[in-house]
């Protein structure tokens, strides 16, 4: 068809779906509405024929359509919970399937009937996971889950996480780790493998009138099934306890394992790694989705999913990778601080930054704090004598002082932030970030952030504060 919406008119698209629905034998005046978009590049829309309703989705990759609509009509001939495609173009493009409703698992997940939804979503996983090979397997655009697979998605982490962040590490011994990771997960045996839906997340499974329902599993391969059901229960967003997890994980694998316990525990000997190799795998793509894309939906994740990094630092799991394990203490650092292993209570988090880069991230998932503009202060750093210092130089600290504005450019910010952090934390807040920038982040915004640190920390006691000078690579807890 050669079709693509973002270059079509809501005219050209409504006779595209129309001709669709007309192979179905619907020939009444369709009603057209687009649908939010998920983390895809895929479009979706909701139609509307007479009395019933449909979902229709355009895929740029035909390929990915096509392995879409195949595997649907497998998995359905076998009678397995995933959606009916009812129509499509003959290259893929587009494709329209029964509407499912709204309710995605992830939304369900604070009712009552949350815990029997994820029971049954799990028990319908196993039965998806273990269809014959054959069934499926020709319909596939990728090939099994490998050790090069594996590489590929801890590289991902690296170049849009963690390089992303300025964290400092020995790039020969983190790529030991990930070899060793990804070795560790290519040695899982095939009796704990399947069909492997690869994001299996609670957003991508459906409460129909029929019960839970699985959506966008086009990326599905022959893998390592303990994925499947760690996408779910450590989804970053979905907020359950550790106990919950192990609760809901073992009785994920005694319905794979059909109540054999020795299988069992041999099946969940790879959990660590499992769980790891998702939470950098997620990250990857917060990193690009959020960080690089400024898609909310996935600068909301990354909280949590570092929640879940830090989870698994406490536990151990990291003990194996001493150089990611100290990339992962260097990511969680402000999160650990935040949470106060328990102790609840505000966090304020200071930082200094260039605007040449762009203003700091908000990680807490609130978006809420102060940004303050150094540069109409006279810049030590025109000064070849200061040049090579910052702003926690006795020097530099000295000129800015001399010059007789940064006392007073403090105090009007302090006057705004104290207030604020005394309102925080009669309401129980528990983050405020406040930023201070310069042009290059290195003199002006340092000692404000330094100055500013110090006066909360003397002011406010009861308040946790983090010191990140962004430009610096230096993270403290004042």
């Amino acid at each position: 068809m050669g079709h693509d919406p973002k270059n079509m008119d809501e005219k050209e698209i409504k006779e595209v779906l129309t001709g669709l629905l007309a192979s179905l034998g619907e020939d009444h005046e369709v009603e057209v509405c687009p649908l939010s978009g998920s983390g895809s590049n895929r479009s979706y829309f909701r139609l509307f024929a007479d009395h019933r309703s449909y979902i229709a989705t355009y895929v740029p990759d035909a390929k990915e359509g096509l392995c879409f609509i195949r595997l649907a009509d497998a998995f359905r001939k076998v009678g397995r919970d995933v959606p009916q495609v009812l129509a499509h173009s003959d290259d893929g493009h587009f494709y329209i399937q029964e509407d499912l409703g709204d309710a995605s698992l992830f939304s369900m997940l604070g009712s009552r009937e949350a815990t029997e939804l994820i029971k049954e979503s799990l028990l319908r996983l196993v039965r998806l996971q273990q269809t014959p090979e054959s069934v499926w397997r020709k319909y596939c655009m990728a090939g099994a889950f490998d050790r090069r697979q594996a590489m590929w998605d801890l590289n991902y982490f690296k170049y849009e996480y963690l390089k992303p962040r300025e964290i400092v590490f020995d790039e020969d011994r983190l790529e030991d780790d990930f070899e060793r990771l990804a070795c560790r997960l290519d040695s899982i045996k095939n009796e704990y493998w399947g069909f492997m839906m690869r994001d299996c997340q609670s957003r991508n499974v459906m409460v129909a009138e029929r019960g839970p329902v699985f959506i966008d599993f086009q990326g599905g391969r022959p893998g390592p099934v303990l994925y499947d059901a760690v996408s779910m229960l450590w989804q970053a967003r979905a907020g359950f306890d550790p106990e919950f997890r192990m609760k809901m994980i073992d009785f994920y694998c005694d319905a794979f394992c059909g109540g054999q316990q020795d299988k069992k525990r041999e099946m969940l000997s790879s959990l660590g790694d499992i769980v790891l190799f998702r939470t950098l795998q997620v990250l990857g793509a917060y990193g690009f989705r959020g960080l690089v894309q400024r898609k909310a939906h996935f600068l909301l994740s990354i909280p949590g999913a570092l929640a879940n990094l830090s989870q698994l630092i406490d536990d151990g799991i990291l003990d194996s990778y001493p150089e990611l394990k100290k990339c992962a203490q260097l990511l969680t650092c402000s999160l650990s601080s935040a949470d106060g292993k328990g102790e609840g209570g505000l966090l304020v988090e200071v930082i200094s930054f260039s605007y040449k880069k762009g203003y700091p991230d908000d990680l807490s998932g609130n978006g809420g704090g102060f940004m303050f503009d150094c540069r109409a202060l006279h810049n030590p750093g025109r000064y070849v004598e200061y040049r090579n210092l910052t702003g926690r130089d006795k020097p530099v600290a000295d000129f800015l002082e001399s010059q007789g504005e940064v006392e007073g450019f403090l105090k009007s910010a302090w006057a705004l932030t104290d207030a604020a952090i005394e309102r925080y934390i009669r309401r129980r807040f528990t983050r405020l970030q406040i930023g201070f920038g310069c042009t290059g982040g290195q003199h002006r915004s340092v000692y404000s952030a330094e100055r500013t640190a110090a006066h909360i920390r003397r002011l406010f006691p009861e308040v946790k504060v983090l010191l990140r000078h962004r430009e610096q690579n230096i993270l403290e807890s004042i």
